[in-house]
């Protein structure tokens, strides 16, 4: 059972002004492997912004705004070994969506030159 969806879509500029701009940002809203992946990346500014905007869609999924965790590092973009994505929740953000019976969360990422966005689904098995 779908418990809910979130859409969110950032400017790829936007987010690389603000990382630029702003010391220790990274830090706030990423995990080291957030961060290591990005920086991986010819474009690391389209994936910190897809990543971004996984989070914004989850907290919009879940219906909490960001209440649900107490730091956006507590809402992590993994991928598999064939490159799907996935979130993984640590903290707070874990135990808001085991509280409302969260099992299963589907995400989808794509960024082209100034625009990244992502849909998030929740799932009740």
């Amino acid at each position: 059972m779908i418990i809910g969806i979130g859409l969110d879509e950032i400017d790829v500029a936007r987010m690389e002004k603000e990382l630029r701009e702003n010391a220790g940002l990274k830090e706030t809203l990423f995990t080291p492997g957030e961060i290591a992946y990005c920086e991986s990346k010819r474009y690391s500014a389209q994936n910190y912004a897809a990543r971004f905007a996984a989070k914004e869609a989850l907290l919009k999924a879940l219906g909490t705004g960001r209440q649900m965790a107490q730091a956006f590092t507590e809402i992590e973009i993994v991928h598999d070994e064939l490159g799907k994505p996935a979130c993984v929740l640590h903290g707070k953000a874990r135990e808001a969506a085991e509280g409302r019976g969260i099992n299963m969360i589907h995400v989808s990422l794509t960024h082209l030159k100034d625009i990244a966005a992502a849909v998030v689904v929740l799932e009740k098995r």
